[in-house]
């Protein structure tokens, strides 16, 4: 088994504690001392001996100082971002001249919240074993918990095998309205698609070959590169996700129901959920004091003092790189916030 961690991202969505020269996975999240991508490296040794870690050049050097354990073959570089399906064509060029054909790999995303590595490494057993008897691509999706409106959706069909409980995919569906997605959940027949893929080099050659012909000549152009050319090559490859450029065109997928916690992190909502807190929910890290604050996270990496009196629902952080004041409902509008400040 080989696993492949995409350690990609452009650290909007919590900024200004991540930001685009230092993106999410490089943190350390609930007083943890490793950091997420370091966290899911500790995961990945459970399932293989062989790890390999795809970042781009501008924070591949931050990746290579946090996982001094791997050999310098095993980070694959891009050159610039061009979205999660050039990620994974360079990783499949990369094992492909490494490893057998047939040998099982999974693609991780390095930035995922997880406590339960026992049901990790459990469900990622029978999703590699169940791609390696099939030879097809083979998912892992999460059950809902309740109806998220930032994810996209996976509608279980058939069960294929009962023991494991593995479902024949019936088809994707797009981030919904909050309605749909309440629908989805009390139905009990969706998971949520968290970019979790497992196949071997040969099903997703084959995949690309008869789905996403452009991706399989995306691959040929990697796999014949030289090092003088790779760059160039990589560079003239279209911005496309893996969902969007091949997983939702292929039409005998197979997907997993995930039996370990999971989170995405992608606000500061999130992360308070997946930190420590008071009697009163609150979580609140270095120089600051509080007086009738409920619900609130708050931040400071800063040497002035700060204050918070009489709020509730809030997410206050201070760094070197700005300070964010906002309601937590509403934090996954700091992205945008942090986009415009880079414009």
């Amino acid at each position: 088994m080989i696993v492949v961690i995409i350690a990609g991202g452009s650290g909007t969505r919590l900024w200004p504690l991540s930001t685009p020269d230092y993106p999410k996975h490089l943190l350390k999240i609930n007083g943890d001392n490793r950091s997420l991508v370091q966290k899911t490296y500790d995961r990945a040794t459970r399932l293989a001996e062989a790890v390999y870690v795809v970042s781009e050049a501008g924070h591949i050097q931050h990746v290579k100082d946090q996982l001094p354990d791997l050999d310098e073959d095993n980070f694959i570089v891009e050159p610039a971002r061009r979205g999660t399906a050039s990620c994974i064509v360079a990783a499949l060029a990369h094992v492909a001249q490494r490893h057998e054909f047939n040998e099982s790999i999974v693609f991780l995303s390095a930035d995922h919240y997880i406590r339960d590595i026992k049901g990790f490494v459990h469900s990622f057993g029978i999703a590699c074993e169940t791609s390696k008897n099939q030879k097809q691509i083979v998912l892992v999706g999460v059950e809902p918990d309740h109806p998220a409106t930032g994810f996209g959706y996976i509608e279980k069909g058939d069960l294929l095998d009962e023991a494991s409980y593995v479902y024949k995919v019936s088809s994707f569906k797009e981030k919904p309205d909050y309605d749909v997605a309440r629908e989805y959940v009390q139905s009990g027949n969706y998971l949520w698609n968290c970019g979790y893929f497992v196949g071997s080099v040969d099903t997703f050659v084959e995949a690309m070959q008869n789905h996403a012909p452009d991706l399989y000549q995306n691959y040929q152009k990697l796999t014949a590169a030289t090092k003088d050319t790779y760059q160039e090559v990589y560079l003239g490859f279209d911005n496309t996700t893996i969902d969007y450029g091949l997983i939702e065109k292929v039409d005998n997928l197979l997907v997993v129901p995930a039996s370990f916690d999971w989170m995405d992190l992608g606000s500061f909502s999130d992360l308070h959920k997946a930190v420590e807190g008071d009697e009163k929910g609150n979580n609140v890290q270095g120089k600051v004091e509080i007086e009738e604050v409920e619900n609130a996270f708050i931040l400071n990496q800063e040497d002035k003092p700060v204050a918070v009196i009489g709020v509730d629902n809030i997410v206050i952080v201070n760094t070197p790189n700005g300070l964010i004041v906002a309601r937590k409902d509403l934090s996954q509008k700091i992205g945008d916030i942090s986009k415009r400040f880079q414009q």
